[in-house]
């Protein structure tokens, strides 16, 4: 009889999970006033700790992820639970403050400078990333480790075959969407960055 190789009993290659990233419904906060940078600091800082506004439905493409989903993590802020709790249909999921959003300072501008706060969050971003303006929170280096270190924890979770569906924020589900992208995963979807928009990715 001949020799049985290795080969000629290889199991298939195991199967690779997809990670997606999923931002939260639209907040209640109103978005229509006009605000200079202290008053958005304290906007900001009613956001982060406000829920979604009422009437929204989940899209059925993110409520049938989250059915096949293996591991479902959240955000720890209410408007990431309000998501979570909207979409998994009474299944277990974890909160966890690593995928909380990147901090938004307010610009260092004079008070007489007025706009809303879709334009001056804008700002806020440019000057926290361009110009490390972080008002004493996180920065953004220390942010984008805390993106490597989702991005790792992730890819360690699909690598063993698992769905992992993250249910998160804008900006940083996108900092960790570069992380993934920088790790080698190719992108299966983008959404953009919209209320309940998607981004995928798995190892191919």
């Amino acid at each position: 009889m001949a020799d049985v190789t290795i080969a000629d009993h290889a199991s298939p290659a195991a199967r690779t999970g997809i990670i997606t990233l999923a931002r939260h419904g639209e907040p209640a906060l109103s978005r229509k006033v006009r605000l200079n940078a202290p008053e958005y600091g304290a906007w900001w800082a009613r956001y982060e700790v406000g829920g979604l506004k009422d009437g929204q439905s989940p899209p059925d493409g993110l409520i049938q992820i989250a059915r096949d989903a293996d591991v479902i993590i959240a955000s720890t802020r209410r408007r990431a639970i309000e998501t979570a709790n909207a979409v998994v249909a009474g299944k277990a999921y974890a909160a966890d403050e690593a995928f909380i959003e990147a901090p938004l300072p307010p610009p260092p501008w004079p008070t007489w400078i007025r706009m809303s706060p879709k334009r001056l969050g804008f700002f806020a971003r440019f000057w926290w990333w361009f110009f490390d303006h972080h008002g004493g929170q996180e920065t953004r280096a220390q942010a984008e480790a805390r993106a490597d270190r989702a991005a790792d924890r992730l890819i360690a979770l699909a690598d063993q075959g698992q769905d992992v569906l993250v249910l998160a924020h804008g900006f940083f589900n996108w900092m960790i969407a570069r992380s993934l992208k920088r790790r080698g995963l190719t992108k299966l979807l983008d959404q953009g960055h919209g209320y309940w928009s998607l981004k995928r990715f798995r190892r191919t």
